[in-house]
């Protein structure tokens, strides 16, 4: 996959928010349109935008953005920034067995409703 896209309905508040909570794992913008940013670490890996028809940004039901950590602490500080930034939580940081030993995570749901996750994938872990 080369990126995915969500829509918003307040643009700046929005952007704000994703400054904020992707600086937390070094991801930041790397081309910006009116209306439209896209982040990534060298290149646009998620978009975040107004809807191209004018019409009303939804959520998608079933969906949700991971965002790779390269740490532990790069969760936590991922899931406490967007709760600071005005999104809520929806799992708090810690492992995920179901998905694996290696697997540490964190959901939240950022300020349109679209949930986003911060994951670390620990080799160490057994």
């Amino acid at each position: 996959m080369s990126h995915v896209s969500v829509g918003t309905n307040n643009f700046p508040r929005a952007k704000a928010f994703y400054d904020a909570v992707l600086g937390t794992l070094g991801v930041g913008v790397v081309m910006e349109h009116p209306g439209a940013a896209a982040y990534g670490r060298a290149f646009p890996e998620f978009w975040l935008q107004v809807p191209h028809d004018g019409g009303k940004a939804v959520v998608g039901n079933g969906s949700h953005f991971g965002f790779l950590a390269t740490s532990k602490a790069q969760v936590d500080a991922f899931y406490a920034k967007a709760v600071e930034m005005g999104g809520q939580g929806d799992g708090a940081p810690g492992p995920r067995e179901h998905y694996g030993p290696q697997y540490y995570g964190a959901f939240v749901r950022d300020l349109d409703g679209h949930k986003i996750e911060a994951m670390f994938w620990d080799v160490q872990a057994t």
